[in-house]
């Protein structure tokens, strides 16, 4: 009987220490419960997030917002974050959910999960008039700038390194985009890469009548809605409600609500299934 009881207890003992600790409770449970969603969205990044006249939040990522608290009968919050601490804020919970037009990376999925792109940003190159830049590889010697953590910041970044800082080139970071556009006015550099549909917000608006914009980007620079790491359930839900946006059409809506009536970007890269 000892010898049972032992082999019990000894099993018992195997069996505590190879269980895994009691799973956490997923975002989606706790949103569902308390009826409240936290998204972290740039408010600096129009036409995707920008306050308007009544100083609100707008934009392409604040409807998505809006739209999944709908869908998962919740009250949206809208917590301002700017892009150095969209993924910082995710991870300290001070957020449920990211939607800041982020860009899925292999570095950034080190920390966070993304659902499948909700949207796609063309690339522009913008200078002012009189720069001399035609084309993307003009800026192999220019003065270039950007938002820290964005996009093109890693695209100038690897360029930089490739040969462009033997040829001169410079790169200065910037805390958001009303700074990096009031650098490119004030000639403290040369170019900046940004959104192609944020440029003709530009042009329209006469706020900056210098910039011209010099060809596209090599940038295909897709965005997707990012959970924890660990919540499967989360990101299943909201891969699904991706899919559904696009598919009940009101992704068109809201992307020809922002950025025009243009052309559609695609939603994946060619030959690639997300």
């Amino acid at each position: 009987m000892k010898t049972l009881a032992y082999a019990l207890t000894a099993t018992t003992v195997l069996a505590l220490a190879f269980a895994g600790p009691a799973s956490a409770q997923s975002a989606l449970d706790k949103i569902v419960q308390s009826k409240k969603l936290r998204c972290g969205v740039m408010l600096d990044s129009p036409p995707a997030g920008f306050r308007d006249a009544k100083n609100e939040p707008d934009g392409y990522d604040v409807t998505y917002c809006k739209d999944m608290a709908k869908a998962l009968g919740a009250e949206p919050e809208i917590i301002e974050t700017p892009s150095p601490d969209r993924i910082p804020a995710l991870v300290s919970n001070r957020i449920d959910v990211l939607i800041a037009s982020t860009t899925p990376t292999p570095a950034r999925a080190l920390t966070v999960a993304f659902t499948q792109p909700y949207t796609n940003n063309v690339m522009a190159v913008v200078t002012r008039k009189g720069t001399g830049i035609t084309q993307y590889s003009d800026l192999a010697s220019k003065k270039l700038g950007s938002v820290v953590g964005n996009t093109p910041e890693k695209l100038f970044r690897e360029e930089l390194e490739k040969g462009w800082k033997d040829s001169g080139a410079t790169y200065t970071g910037y805390a958001s985009d009303a700074e990096q556009f009031m650098a490119l006015q004030q000639g403290k550099i040369d170019a900046i890469v940004i959104n192609v549909a944020v440029f003709n917000q530009l042009a329209q608006s006469g706020q900056f009548p210098e910039f011209v914009m010099a060809g596209l980007a090599p940038l295909p620079d897709f965005g997707s809605i990012a959970v924890k790491r660990d919540d499967q359930q989360f990101l299943n839900w909201a891969r699904i409600f991706v899919f559904t946006q696009v598919a009940n059409g009101r992704w068109a809506e809201v992307y020809h609500k922002y950025y025009g009536d243009g052309p559609l970007p695609p939603l994946t890269a060619e030959g690639i299934n997300f």
